[in-house]
């Protein structure tokens, strides 16, 4: 069976067709997968004027990715600054940022791991700014609380202290004088009666007394005697 020139020209037509739009399918899902072009990152410093490193992710897809960064040192790692994971990216992109007081040129691998499409490192390593970040000095952090002494406060004495407000008296002060003279002397005005010693205010007037009578008494013993001589005689 012979097919017809008009045939033949349609099948290639059809065959030219099916393989543009292959191609063209081909090359829409391979711009739409997930590839380490759509991954970013740069060093900054944030409100706090502290360094952190920011890694974004424009995968319209949302393929999950994981992002490690760490500190380069003459080509090798000398730390690992952290791991995140960038989960339902989009086109305008998703940024996940990694606390880090970065030095000035400092070098950093980032390392994007999203499984079936990507698992390399962005090139080249990301170089830090020549100046490093510098905190606010509009608003210094708060100083800390001081710790409260274990020793407990002692409250103030107001009582009086009388060995301090009161002078001491002098030696000469301090010392008693002893009374002149005997010891029936009567003492100054306000002081007690000596009763004890018969030294008192009335003895005196009390020997006055005594001596009266004898007086009284000698004159009539004298009286008496003379009276009995007269009578014998």
């Amino acid at each position: 069976m012979s097919i017809s020139p008009r045939t033949a020209r349609s099948v290639r037509f059809l065959g030219v067709v099916s393989a543009s739009v292959a191609l063209v399918l081909g090359v829409a899902s391979n711009a739409m997968a997930c590839t380490i072009r759509d991954f970013s990152a740069k060093a900054e410093c944030d409100a706090d004027g502290k360094g952190v490193i920011s890694v974004t992710d424009v995968d319209p897809t949302g393929v999950t990715a994981e992002v490690s960064v760490y500190l380069e040192n003459n080509g090798a790692d000398e730390r690992m600054v952290g791991t995140r994971t960038i989960e339902n990216s989009t086109a305008k992109g998703v940024t996940v940022t990694f606390s880090e007081d970065w030095e000035p040129n400092a070098e950093y691998r980032i390392h994007i791991k999203a499984k079936g499409y990507v698992d390399e490192d962005i090139k080249p390593n990301l170089t830090t700014p020549s100046e490093a970040c510098e905190q606010d000095e509009d608003n210094p952090p708060a100083p800390e609380n001081p710790k409260p002494s274990d020793k407990p406060s002692t409250p103030a004495d107001t009582s009086t202290d009388t060995d301090t407000d009161t002078p001491a008296p002098s030696e000469s002060e301090s010392a008693t004088p002893e009374p002149a003279g005997d010891g029936n002397s009567p003492s100054p005005e306000g002081d007690s009666n000596l009763a004890e010693t018969g030294a008192d205010s009335n003895t005196p007037v009390i020997a006055g007394i005594a001596a009266a009578f004898l007086a009284v008494g000698g004159g009539a013993i004298h009286y008496s005697t003379r009276r009995r001589g007269s009578s014998s005689r």
